[in-house]
């Protein structure tokens, strides 16, 4: 029985590390004319960069390197690897750039030291990197979009150099995320009441979202994986985090095993570091005005960040320009649940500095 045990193990193991090995290429396909060549113009790389003294990682996306240049700023964990499940199409609207930012993913070194990871050097990380995309492909300015704790410092970052971007684009903008948090639990806690799942009802009760950071151990233990089989986690259709996530990471063609591995070592370096000064912090006090134009996507079914917070950050929040956009088939993550209407949405609004599609007032 016990040899059994451990052939199964090892099988496991294997299938897991094995596997994702024999499929990681590790550089990203380029794109192909219709006679397969390399079209002219694209641009499909893995590249690193010195970010303020630390080499960071990226991937740059692009049919056309001369279109405008967006700026991707993830959150948790970079979910690049979600375009394979999740085609976003961005790539034919803009050269994307999927920054993995400083201890996480691409940019991850076990040797880093805990104090640079703070939301002051991710505001000065984004600054440089935009500064090194505007010379490289000769632009002005850029676009800057974050989603989740991305646009904890994309905000500051707009707000800081407006200069530097045509416009800021928020999905799932944080505001007051301890005020979301109790917003979620309470929201998740009936949700298990009424599907009358009494074991996960009563783990919540006993780990309550207090008035202050950090919080409880036992809250944070459930969240994600509460939030994913809720359908208010990353995804509405993604139901749990391991087979949503986690293999998904593995599998992806463009990344080492070691990279893979980092996504998630990345994950536990930085997020508490992160994670406590956005519990601590009130943007709709720190930013309250943006000089450039300023567009919020939100799902409604989105509990990770809180969709009516978010609602009420951007109506009092000074722009020249502000559009604030629903998605009512999404939870966290519009650009890959509605991919469709985010393309329209950049066509029609952002790329002109109109609001033609937002919400009605």
């Amino acid at each position: 029985m016990l040899l059994t045990a451990v052939a199964v193990v090892l099988v496991a193991v294997l299938v897991l590390v094995g596997v994702p090995l024999l499929l990681s290429p590790r550089t990203p396909k380029p794109y192909l004319d219709n006679r397969g060549r390399p079209l002219a113009h694209s641009v499909s790389e893995k590249i690193r960069v010195n970010i303020n003294g630390v080499e960071q990682g990226m991937f740059i996306k692009g049919r056309d390197a001369r279109n405008p240049v967006l700026l991707y700023l993830h959150g948790g964990v970079p979910d690049y690897f979600l375009t394979e499940r999740y085609p976003t199409g961005l790539e034919g609207v803009f050269t994307i750039v999927w920054w993995e930012q400083r201890g996480s993913g691409l940019s991850y070194r076990p040797d880093m030291a805990p104090e640079s990871l703070n939301p002051e050097q991710l505001v000065s990380d984004t600054l440089a990197l935009t500064n090194y995309l505007r010379a490289r492909f000769s632009q002005t300015k850029i676009y800057l979009m974050g989603r989740s704790g991305g646009t904890f410092f994309g905000i500051q970052a707009a707000a800081r150099a407006p200069e530097l971007y045509h416009a800021y684009i928020a999905v799932a903008q944080i505001s007051n995320q301890l005020e979301s948090e109790r917003l979620a639990h309470r929201y998740m806690l009936q949700r298990y009441k009424d599907e009358g799942n009494n074991k996960m009802a009563q783990r919540l009760e006993q780990a309550p979202v207090g008035d202050t950071a950090p919080l409880p151990d036992a809250y944070l233990k459930m969240r994600d994986m509460a939030m994913h089989e809720l359908g208010v986690g990353t995804t509405h259709d993604m139901k749990s985090v391991v087979t949503g996530m986690f293999l998904r990471s593995l599998l992806h063609r463009e990344y080492t095993l070691t990279e893979k591995l980092n996504l998630w070592r990345g994950k536990l370096f930085s997020g508490s570091r992160l994670w406590n000064t956005q519990l601590s912090t009130d943007l709709t006090k720190m930013v309250t005005r943006l000089k450039i134009p300023v567009y919020f996507f939100h799902g409604v079914y989105d509990y990770t960040v809180s969709y009516p917070l978010a609602k009420s950050y951007f109506e009092h929040l000074d722009a020249p320009v502000k559009g604030f956009y629903t998605f009512k088939q999404s939870a966290h993550t519009p650009f890959f649940e509605e991919p469709d209407k985010v393309r329209e949405i950049l066509r029609a609004d952002v790329l002109t500095g109109s609001t033609s599609l937002a919400d009605p007032n």
